[in-house]
């Protein structure tokens, strides 16, 4: 049987030029985070230590151990590398065994019998990048750095909300293989169910030490074995699993999963096995024609589904420091919003299998980018032979997951062609169309073609419409954040958002952490630092000043408005295009997670703690959400029922003024079958006439949480001016200890109550985010981690909205 032995120990960091300590190194890691265990670096996430590690990107290093690959009784011993980032060359005494260029696949050399000094030669990213653009000439790009000329993590070099830190590394294990007669080289399952039954055919690539041995599989799953016979060095073997029980997306059925085993056998003697977890189930995409224009719907299991969807970004900078654990956590969060996709954005990675194994066990949806974002990639050698390479293997390296349900070819590349002033200046040359609707398409359909592909996003299916037409395909929303006021959100019913978001900075300990010292401000140096989008600040403050008056020399209070504005920008695109189903199928937030500190469009900032964003969208991706909408010269309550179960039963309506007196009030039934919206139309009566009028509809006789302004999806509050025109009273409220956090009881009207828990202590953490309470409402927060409770301390961290001054 194949035997493994993992290479983590003893390995070395130096500069190949002689020059400077030899350090120990971590494996799986990178330079930058072992010459921070060194102290030879400074922390590059705080204040603008990331300007003194730049040069770190910009050197050649070394790793090197102490290799003894005796094979013992096995014929064959290999050396395994999972990733290599990314030019490297990889001797044995002096003897070079193979060079790398793709952070993005695995490597093995066979080193049967040799033992001696093991070294990885890594060159710079930017020199192998420089080199391949003046070989194959200039493309544009969304930024000057030259990640499209490297096959490696993009936003490594930097993005409008990430650092500039160009690792460099053995960034995924590393191991001996001793196998014997032969091993599997390659698996490739294909899952699907017909009339109740799981069919699963897994076609199986071997490798032989000594050609002549008859080879056999045998594979189980289910209860059910089958066996085949190898003809040569591959061959398939089928079954057929009766009365399977279907892998459901969260909030749609359970996830059962099931595993598989496959044993290589020479004779009745076991050579290798391959192991994983299969879910059975099916998924599609509808793109048909409409009177709408052209769809883009997933349907899993026969059932369409309307995407609530988050965009997902690397983890951490350094990919090699997120853990199994970590992963989790990120993805339980995401599960608790009521996320049901996860797009892996197209300039980071194909993540680890402990990314997909929790999106599996979770019920999250994996929508996947094959790695090319806002840019313009060559299709010439080495790029091409190496774009090729790297699909395949993680295509079929991801394909056993029943969560991944898509793959993207790209991040904004056909839209960036069109509109970003690209094709002028190309003059014909290569730029990734391509990679995009040729080499990825095949590859999808030869290796994976239970899954739909489609060839970018935004992409409306053809050149003979505007890439990023909002009414075929998938769209791109970022002509509000950067020009417009979010209300405009609501001008358009998009059949697909697969990109929208706003801006907010991280939470007040996350800044404290990684500002030490420095008195904050916005425009503070450690601020602007952090805050990567081009005229970030200036579209922060020009969206705040549509609906607040911005703060002068009050940080805390800037801090706080900032945030909400966040979550009402998010809510007022969810909200719209939720009520509009079956036309608009799905939006995904840009973006769930950070990667560092940073003001950034993030839910969850870069230390994990929750914005109120991310509590809002627990709001807007619940099962049952209330919403009120304009609609022709009136306006509407739209209840949006994602549940399978109908919600019937009351609406409450009421106008009210902001004093809170209620003017006029209406009861009209409430009935949304399941998978529906119902929408009621709201007497000419009860629209609020002026800024000093506001509508509250209450969803009685559905589900409720037991505080009435919990604001957890059955309420929806309509103001019909900003902020800055409404006369709000001055908010009163009472704060008082309650089991396990506090309970705030409001005597005035009081809008967008936030409790920054972090503010009592940084390990404290609060169940809710921001919540509109009318007089005599009370709503109990719970916090977590507060070493010593005290309501005189916790107002102190509440805010709210206050009137204008």
């Amino acid at each position: 049987m194949r035997q493994v032995t993992p290479l983590t120990e003893g390995w070395t960091l130096r500069h190949p030029d002689g020059t400077g300590d030899v350090l120990p190194a971590s494996v799986p890691g990178c330079v930058h985070t072992d010459l921070l265990a060194a102290g030879l670096i400074p922390d590059p996430f705080l204040g603008r230590n990331e300007t003194e590690v730049a040069w770190v990107g910009r050197r050649d290093w070394t790793y090197e151990t102490e290799l003894t690959a005796g094979a013992g009784a096995h014929e064959r011993t290999d050396l395994v590398f999972d990733g290599l980032d990314t030019v490297a060359e990889v001797l044995l005494d002096g003897r070079t065994l193979g060079r790398t260029r793709n952070m993005h696949r695995s490597y093995r050399f066979d080193v049967t019998g040799l033992s001696g000094r093991l070294t990885v030669r890594f060159a710079s990213a930017y020199a192998e990048a420089e080199a391949v653009r003046g070989t194959l000439g200039d493309r544009p790009g969304a930024y000057a750095e030259p990640y499209q000329y490297v096959r490696k993590m993009a936003c490594s070099f930097g993005w409008d909300w990430g650092p500039t830190l160009v690792t460099a590394g053995i960034w995924r294990p590393v191991r001996l293989e001793h196998w014997s007669t032969a091993r599997i080289s390659r698996v490739r399952p294909l899952v699907t169910v017909e009339d109740g039954v799981g069919q699963v055919e897994l076609a199986v690539d071997v490798e032989r030490s000594r050609d002549g041995a008859p080879l056999a599989v045998e594979a189980s799953v289910g209860g059910v074995r089958a066996r085949a016979e190898l003809d040569g060095t591959e061959g398939t073997v089928r079954l057929r699993v009766p009365d399977v029980r279907l892998w459901w997306p969260r909030g749609y059925g359970e996830q059962p999963l099931y595993d598989v085993e496959l044993t290589l056998l020479h004779g009745e003697d076991a050579l290798d096995s391959w192991r994983r977890r299969i879910g059975f189930r099916t998924v599609g995409l509808d793109t048909s024609a409409d009177a709408h224009g052209t769809g883009f719907t997933l349907v899993v299991n026969g059932e369409r589904l309307f995407a609530r969807g988050v965009n997902w970004i690397p983890d951490d900078v350094f990919p090699s420091r997120i853990t199994r654990e970590r992963y989790r956590r990120r993805l339980e969060q995401a599960a608790g919003a009521g996320v049901d996709l996860v797009r892996v954005w197209g300039g980071g990675i194909y993540e680890s299998e402990d990314f997909y194994d929790a999106c599996d066990e979770l019920g999250l949806l994996v929508w996947q980018d094959f790695p090319f974002a806002c840019a313009a990639y060559p299709e010439e050698q080495p790029l091409r032979g190496e774009v090729e390479a790297e699909a395949r293997e993680n295509v079929v390296r991801l394909m056993p997951h029943p969560s991944l349900v898509l793959w993207n070819g790209n991040n904004e590349n056909l839209w960036g062609f069109r509109d970003w002033d690209w094709e002028p200046g190309l003059a014909g040359d290569s730029w990734g169309e391509g990679y995009y609707l040729g080499v990825l398409p095949r590859v999808v359909a030869e290796s994976d073609p239970t899954r739909p592909y489609t060839a970018g996003s935004p992409w409306s299916g053809s050149w003979l419409r505007h890439p990023n037409d909002p009414a075929h395909g998938t769209h791109h929303s970022w002509e509000v954040w950067n020009r417009a006021d979010y209300a405009d959100y609501r001008l358009d019913v998009p059949r697909f958002v697969a990109e929208f978001g706003w801006q907010a900075p991280p939470a007040y300990a996350t800044l404290r952490r990684a500002l030490p010292g420095e008195e904050l401000a916005p425009d503070s140096p450690g601020m602007l630092h952090h805050q990567k989008a081009d005229d970030g600040n200036g579209k922060l403050e020009r969206g705040l000043a549509r609906h607040f008056a911005v703060p002068e020399g009050d940080f805390d209070r800037w801090h706080y408005l900032t945030q909400v504005n966040q979550a009402r920008a998010i809510a007022a695109g969810i909200e719209h295009w939720r009520s509009h189903w079956p036309v608009c199928a799905g939006t995904v937030v840009w973006q769930l997670n950070d990667c560092w500190p940073v003001t950034s469009w993030a839910a969850i900032d870069g230390d994990g703690r929750e914005k109120p964003l991310y509590h809002e969208l627990r709001r807007l991706y619940a099962d049952r959400l209330l919403t009120v909408r304009a609609d022709g010269g009136g306006l509407v309550v739209a209840a949006v029922n994602q549940s399978a179960e109908a919600w019937h039963g009351t609406l409450r309506l009421r106008r009210m003024s902001v004093d809170g007196t209620v003017i006029g009030e209406a009861g009209p039934a409430l009935a949304a079958e399941g998978r529906t919206v119902a929408v009621t139309a709201v007497p000419d009566d009860l629209v609020p006439a002026g800024p000093k009028e506001f509508l509250v509809a209450d969803a009685w006789g559905s589900p409720r949480s037991s505080e009435a302004g919990s604001g957890r999806g059955t309420r929806a509050v309509h103001f019909p001016v900003p902020d800055r025109e409404i006369p709000y009273p001055r908010p009163e409220f009472e704060v008082a200890l309650a089991p396990g956090g506090i309970t705030v009881t409001a005597r005035t009207l009081v809008r967008d109550l936030l409790l920054q828990a972090d503010r009592l202590d940084p390990e404290a953490v609060a169940d809710r985010g921001l919540v509109t309470l009318l007089p005599g409402e009370e709503v109990t927060i719970g916090v977590r981690g507060w070493k010593n409770p005290d309501p005189d301390t916790a107002r102190c961290a509440l805010y709210c909205v206050e009137p204008t001054r």
